[in-house]
């Protein structure tokens, strides 16, 4: 299955997107990844939700990736002895540790972690912001607040702290059992919520072993003073504009998201940009015209993907939500002016002989008009330095590992075939002008340039590129 795109289109799946039949057309409208979010399934069900993909995958032949989204840290307040009580611009509200049903006056926090690093100045938000205060005196226990924003404060509304900077753990128990059962169930990428600093990645990543790749979720303002960092040690990065914009100023959001997203195209990971994409069609069977502007926009700066969330989750018309993502994204792709910001935004190599084959590669591209790069891969780490200077061309990732053919499924311009390995440069050469003219990728005629490593079936040994020109026994044989 060819898709007309490049960038990469994440489904979150749900309600609404519960049963095989539904999940299938989100695959076939054009879901590469499904992202399944542990803040709502049962982890008993999760090897069950997977094998459902998995199913759909033997049945189109094409690998799917899978993203296992952990819950991470919720920071919530205890109860109030009537459910919640209205506060009044410029009163004082204290949080501290007594679990004694709260009032107008008080109301228990059940982190104490937080109210020892809570400092005079910082913002306490709760309930994703509606209700906004600062920290006027801090104790033992106890961090006395001046209400700035008013409003209604009730059981178990969640808490954000933008400026400061928590002692957790980057896993919670809850986390940890989850991201167990991903792995052990198939999961291609964990996706590590509320990431402050590289050791909260590098924590998951120990626990994964290599047995799944990890992405940092970017939502927290702590997490942009180390950005080049977590990046670094992340195996991709999320953009979670949901919770960045309410733990910063709105209008600093759409800044941040081209940040991210050129750093981490910089250093070659995956970059998925969500949250409120095309949230009207939650509820309606088209968007927004600003909501089309910002699937766009992303687009238009080169992420690797754009996903969707309460749309196909729990919205009416998840079908129609991921065709209209794959038809914008479709349309931006033609546009010349893509093409001009993405070459304008392109890095220079690295001194490595991956990033040199993919410099050349890229040259070869240019200069001869091929519409697709045929790159011979075990870790997939070279395709992902080729994708990362976005050719305007395909890249075929030709791989016997399946595990890899998914994790790569989220690579902006990346269309991975499992296939056993070459057993020598002949074959190399001419099973990927055969993968190329069946994939339609390639007619008879076509040359397509050819990336892989000698000796055969040696890890991260990337070390030539070919020009195989396509002919008619490749066409009969395909």
């Amino acid at each position: 299955m060819k898709r007309a795109r490049r960038t990469k289109i994440v489904a979150t799946l749900g309600p609404a997107s519960d049963t095989p039949e539904m999940i299938a057309k989100l695959f076939q409208a054009g879901a590469d990844v499904f992202r399944i979010n542990m803040s709502h399934l049962q982890r008993e069900k999760l090897p069950e939700k997977i094998e459902v993909i998995r199913t759909i995958e033997r049945e189109a032949k094409r690998p799917i990736g899978i993203l296992v989204d952990l819950q991470g840290p919720k920071l919530r307040v205890g109860a109030f002895a009537e459910t919640g009580v209205e506060l009044v611009q410029g009163q004082s509200f204290v949080f501290d540790s007594d679990p004694t049903p709260g009032d107008s006056n008080r109301v228990y926090l059940p982190h104490p972690e937080i109210l020892t690093a809570l400092e005079v100045g910082h913002e306490v938000l709760v309930d994703d912001g509606k209700l906004r205060m600062h920290v006027t005196e801090v104790s033992e226990g106890r961090a006395v607040t001046r209400v700035d924003v008013a409003g209604r404060i009730s059981n178990r509304k969640g808490v954000s702290l933008p400026h400061t900077v928590l002692p957790l753990p980057a896993m919670t128990e809850k986390d940890r059992a989850d991201l167990e059962a991903g792995l052990n169930a198939g999961a291609d990428w964990i996706a590590v919520s509320f990431v402050q600093r590289p050791e909260d990645v590098a924590e998951v990543k120990k626990v994964a072993a290599g047995r799944a790749l990890v992405m940092a979720k970017i939502e927290k303002p702590q997490a942009l003073a180390r950005l080049d960092e977590i990046i670094e040690v992340s195996d991709g990065i999320m953009v979670a504009r949901g919770d960045l914009g309410v733990e910063m100023p709105l209008e600093q959001v759409p800044g941040v998201q081209k940040r991210i997203t050129r750093g981490a195209r910089r250093l070659g990971k995956p970059v998925v940009v969500a949250t409120q994409m095309l949230e009207s069609m939650i509820t309606a069977p088209v968007p927004t015209r600003a909501e089309v502007s910002d699937v766009a926009t992303a687009v238009y700066e080169g992420a690797d993907a754009v996903m969707l969330s309460a749309e196909s989750a729990a919205g009416q018309y998840p079908v129609e939500a991921i065709t209209t993502m794959s038809r914008i994204a479709e349309q931006v792709e033609k546009d010349a002016l893509y093409w001009s910001i993405l070459t304008a935004q392109r890095s220079s190599p690295e001194a490595t002989a991956s990033d040199a084959i993919a410099a050349a590669a890229h040259s070869i591209v240019d200069a001869l008009g091929l519409r697709a790069i045929m790159a011979w891969t075990h870790s997939g780490s070279t395709v992902q330095r080729l994708a990362r200077s976005r050719p305007n061309a395909s890249v075929i990732a030709l791989t016997p590992k399946r595990e890899t053919a998914r994790r790569l499924a989220i690579v902006w311009g990346t269309h991975p075939i499992v296939t056993k390995d070459a057993s020598d440069v002949d074959d190399m050469a001419f099973r990927a002008a055969k993968f190329a003219v069946r994939e339609r990728f390639a007619e008879i005629g076509d040359r397509v340039a050819v990336v892989a490593g000698v000796p055969f079936g040696i890890p991260g040994a990337t070390n030539m590129i070919r020009i195989a020109f396509v002919t008619r026994e490749h066409a009969e044989r395909a």
